[in-house]
């Protein structure tokens, strides 16, 4: 399968060849930021099929963390892209947002974080749960 994806303005764009490794939506604090408080819905894809094949993203790693991850996004319109982590290695974590065809999500396989839920977020009692990053 292959996926194909961009940024809200176009410049960067983006492949990946693969099988879904998994999906989920993501509550932890980091995430509502990025997201503009929502979960952020995910689909962890293969590393080594990944590629940008238009332009080229910033990245940001915060550096007061233990093990931070890696965000790119475009430098243009700031659509944050994937997030790469030591947590997963050989893989990367996508923004389903930015898909060219994001029905392919259909449902989460998990939520994790949970933890840090809003009032406002709903979890769908069908979907596993996880208070923090599932192992």
């Amino acid at each position: 399968m292959t996926l194909k994806g961009h940024c809200y303005c176009g410049q960067l764009k983006y492949e990946v060849e693969g099988a879904p490794i998994t999906k989920g939506n993501c509550h932890c604090r980091e995430c509502q930021y990025i997201s503009g408080g929502h979960p952020n819905a995910f689909i962890v894809m293969p590393d080594g099929e990944f590629k940008y094949t238009e332009g080229s993203p910033k990245s940001f790693k915060r550096a007061d963390l233990e093990q931070p991850r890696t965000r790119e996004f475009c430098g243009n319109c700031g659509t944050h892209i994937l997030t790469k982590s030591d947590l997963r290695p050989g893989a990367v974590i996508i923004k389903v947002g930015t898909l060219d065809n994001p029905d392919i999500f259909d449902k989460p396989d998990m939520a994790i974080f949970t933890v840090d839920i809003q009032p406002f977020h709903r979890l769908d009692p069908e979907t596993p749960s996880y208070e923090r990053m599932k192992t």
